[in-house]
């Protein structure tokens, strides 16, 4: 069987021998809209506990559109120009409109990048487009503490705008349970403070803060009060298929919006698995999310409840800029010299996270559940860094992770990597066998 993986932007091919049992795990086929553009039309004008956009903007002096940054595939191309052009139609004019990147710590998005990334060339030639960045504390208005203590600091363009719309793919997260709506906010436009103090290891290693999970999840919960203590927001949502292609979208009030799309995409990204497996594959979700090891790290974590304890978990990722931010480097170093578990224990009880040490802390997780090989063939000499096996052959890797498992030839795929989490329920499973 040859399955094809996410890997880059063109796949990769990956054959898997006869005899061996294999458990693709996908998302089941999602109806796609035929057409994308009059769908997003249809729900600004048809919006979740608000009233229509074009109302909202009659009134309004200034709007802060949200976007993601270059690490997502959101089809800004097709969601823009609409919401743009509503918002003129409301009597806005072009200079009234600012579109922030919600660059959280990532790098900034610039030049070709920065097309690429709004979609659409008649928006960025019309329309201010900016990064956020969270280091320049000038940059940010203090919005006081929340209820555990974490200090709000949100950048000033978002807190003096009006009108304030988050764009945002949702899908699973490994630490927020989903991404999309509030996360555009924090981190997304957030002061270094505010995301170092929401991603410090005492918040993440709380068990609910995982994929999927949104009830009872402490970041979750945070970024919903620093909604409320901006004083609210709008947030346009969308679903999409394994090629990209919009299968939901909604508009509205941003929390009860975003839990909208929440509900349709569940039905599909939360896929249930048989059995563990003692050799699982999967990807990094391809361009351009796997650009980075640092983001590869997400499809490690994803894998988790598909791979039986103590086995292989084998990742394709093309890590085309290789390992990440310095700062990322420099976490991987100390988890390195001191073995996950030190690692782990060396952090709980910092309350500011070091910038991107939050990616290293959530490996450590995934090396707690088995062994990890890497195909990664750009790292290069940086693979050492990973503090993972890397290997030269994806075929190579699964036959000799299958010749070691006793009387078990069978092996989890997962080409969409941390998009599908593979979900085992041991109740549903012993019902299956038995059935």
């Amino acid at each position: 069987m040859q399955i094809t993986m996410n890997f880059g932007r063109y796949g990769l091919p990956v054959q898997i021998d006869e005899g061996v049992e294999v458990e693709l795990v996908r998302k089941p086929t999602m109806p796609i809209l035929p057409e994308p553009s009059r769908a997003i039309a249809e729900a600004i004008n048809n919006p979740v506990g608000c009233r229509p956009l074009r109302e909202l903007a009659a009134g309004a002096k200034k709007a802060c559109i949200l976007i993601c940054d270059i690490t997502r595939p959101v089809p800004n191309g097709m969601i823009l120009p609409v919401l743009i052009r509503e918002l003129l139609a409301g009597g806005m004019t072009k200079d009234q409109i600012c579109i922030l990147i919600a660059t959280g710590l990532h790098r900034p998005n610039l030049g070709d990048e920065l097309r690429e990334v709004v979609g659409d060339d008649w928006v960025v030639e019309n329309i201010r487009v900016e990064n956020h960045f969270a280091e320049k504390d000038e940059d940010h208005v203090d919005l006081g503490e929340t209820r555990h203590g974490t200090e709000v600091k949100l950048d000033w363009r978002l807190v003096e705008a009006d009108l304030r719309i988050a764009v945002g793919l949702v899908e699973p997260h490994f630490m927020a349970g989903y991404s999309g709506g509030r996360k555009l906010i924090m981190p997304g436009v957030a002061h270094h403070q505010t995301i170092r103090t929401l991603h410090n290891a005492a918040i993440l290693q709380h068990p609910l803060a995982r994929n999927c999970r949104i009830d009872g999840n402490p970041l979750h919960e945070q970024q919903l009060e620093i909604v409320e203590r901006l004083g609210g927001a709008l947030a346009l949502n969308v679903v999409i298929d394994d090629e990209r292609r919009i299968s939901f979208v909604n508009f509205g009030e941003i929390v009860a919006s975003h839990l909208g799309a929440v509900e349709y995409v569940r039905r599909y990204a939360e896929v249930p698995i048989r059995k563990r497996h003692r050799t699982v594959l999967t990807s990094a979700a391809g361009y351009p999310l796997d650009r980075t090891y640092y983001q590869t790290v997400k499809g490690m974590v994803a894998a988790i409840d598909a791979l039986e304890t103590g086995g292989d978990l084998i990742v394709v990722s093309e890590c085309s800029e290789g390992m990440g931010s310095a700062n990322f480097v420099k976490a991987q170093q100390r988890l390195l010299a001191s073995g996950p578990e030190a690692f782990v224990q060396s952090i709980m009880d910092k309350r500011l996270a070091d910038i991107d040490e939050w990616q290293s802390h959530m490996q450590a997780k995934a090396m707690g559940s088995g062994r990890i090989y890497l195909y990664a063939p750009a790292l290069a000499e940086n693979g050492k860094l990973t503090g993972v096996e890397m290997v030269s052959s994806v075929q190579d890797a699964i036959q000799v992770s299958l010749s070691r498992q006793t009387g078990d030839k069978s092996i989890a795929v997962i080409p969409e990597g941390p998009y599908v989490i593979p979900v085992y329920i041991e109740e549903a499973a012993a019902s299956a066998t038995a059935g």
